[in-house]
């Protein structure tokens, strides 16, 4: 419901395409090409002590939606946020989402 609200309220929404998950990249999805560029933005100051700053991505739902970056706190002290990256291999197009991971 929340990736529905974000697409009516950004107007950011790229035509639809095939997609698939492909076996072989665990969580990768194969889309029709690589997402548009993304739009300006301005990181508004944090919050509070301790958060981190998450970068607006686009998702594959079936088309490019845009997510706004937001703040947020890592779940533990060694965390850091790996982006929503895509890539062409292969002939195709993959896109992978973003993800906390230890460093």
């Amino acid at each position: 419901m929340a990736v529905g609200w974000l697409a009516l309220l950004t107007g950011c929404v790229v035509a639809p395409g095939p997609a698939y998950v492909e076996g072989s990249i665990p969580g990768a999805v194969v889309v029709p090409g690589p997402p548009p560029p993304p739009p300006m933005a301005v990181v508004p100051p944090a919050p509070t002590v301790g958060m981190i700053w998450i970068p607006g991505a686009w998702a594959w739902r079936d088309r490019w939606i845009w997510g706004p970056g937001r703040w947020a706190y890592p779940p533990h002290p060694y965390a850091r946020w790996a982006p929503d990256r895509w890539w062409h291999r292969d002939g195709h197009w993959f896109w992978g989402r973003g993800h906390w991971e230890r460093r």
